[in-house]
């Protein structure tokens, strides 16, 4: 039996759905210096993804009859841990050292050099174009720049620098993984397991690193409760919808671009919020990072699937077999 073809979205819906994660996901940054004004590092992110994940699980649960196995427990794991703790808290992390948001925004945005580095050098999953060999360079020139001027010029500290740097490592190292994982074909199952699992992780830590000793909820601000807030629900729950719909609906090299506008995004939102200041080195290492990812996402990937002119880049980058799969490998490589 045929399957009848899926109806274009309009224009409008698309760019709009586009917008908002452009959006959403820019505003973390600002949302996880907001929560580590008066919360705990670590037991805010556990508690944000703990929250995300549980109800994610529970409700692909109801609207789907798979029913995950103690392999795909085991990868969802795995993930969860380099994706979440690796990635995800050491961002926190980053930003309670004193290093900016915008700093951090910028830093993540090199995944995708990692991503194409490890893949198409290391794994050797594609030939180099010319593309991907300029955007290498090009972007750890860029974070060269970025990170050694922010260090002596802007005072910021290179130790906090250097843990965002080790959150892209292990973001890489996750979203590879997953790539052939034994994950839930459904997204939001895969992704609930996921935050479920790494939320527990990071949990863990939190208490081992003494985090809930004389830490009382009460000390806790409305502005970092909200900021927690935003996290779940626009973060966790709204972003990823958007992303999952989209990764349906549009080509993925266009999804892809929310890697070099959510920066933009987030250095913003530190200049209006945080008085953190914006310099010309500052502005010339971004612009040096975001072309060169840039370069990297318009050199596509090795497979084309439904787009004969327009090579599938999902997932920062990463090779996919289709969209949903896609989804269910991971989360996002947000903070």
């Amino acid at each position: 039996m045929s399957r009848e073809p899926r109806a274009h979205p309009s224009t409008a819906l698309v760019w709009t759905t586009l917008g908002a994660l452009y959006f959403v996901w820019g505003t973390t940054y600002l949302g996880i210096e907001k929560v580590n004004e008066t919360a705990p590092t670590l037991l805010g992110a556990a508690t944000r993804f703990l929250f995300a994940g549980t109800v994610l699980f529970a409700w692909a649960s109801a609207r789907t009859d798979e029913r995950p196995h103690r392999a795909q427990w085991k990868a969802a794991a795995v993930v969860g841990v380099f994706l979440l703790l690796g990635g995800n808290a050491l961002v926190a992390v980053s930003e309670n050292m004193g290093t900016p948001t915008g700093v951090v925004a910028l830093i993540i945005a090199l995944i995708p050099l990692w991503l194409a580095l490890f893949d198409r050098v290391l794994l050797r999953s594609a030939p180099l174009g010319w593309k991907v060999v300029v955007g290498l360079i090009g972007g750890f020139v860029g974070a060269a720049v970025l990170v050694g001027t922010s260090a002596t010029v802007g005072n910021v500290p290179l130790g906090g620098m250097l843990v965002a740097v080790c959150a892209t490592l292990c973001w890489t190292a996750g979203s590879l993984y997953a790539r052939n994982a034994a994950l839930p074909r459904a997204p939001l199952l895969g992704s609930g397991m996921q935050q479920m699992v790494g939320g527990l992780v990071i949990f863990a830590v939190a208490v081992a690193a003494g985090e809930l000793r004389g830490f009382s909820v009460s000390q806790v601000s409305t502005a970092s409760w909200l900021g927690l807030l935003w996290l779940i629900v626009a973060g966790s729950f709204v972003g990823f919808s958007c992303y999952l719909w989209l990764l349906r609906n549009v080509r993925t090299s266009l999804v892809s671009t929310y890697a070099y506008v959510n920066p933009v995004v987030a250095v913003t939102l530190g200049w209006l919020f945080l008085s953190e200041p914006i310099t010309g080195r500052l502005l010339v290492a971004a612009a040096i990072i975001l072309g060169s990812v840039a370069l990297i996402v318009s050199a596509g990937g090795p497979t084309q699937r439904a787009e004969a002119h327009d090579t599938p880049v999902a997932e920062l980058a990463i090779d996919v077999e289709t969209a949903e799969d896609a989804a269910s490998h991971t989360v996002r490589p947000d903070p």
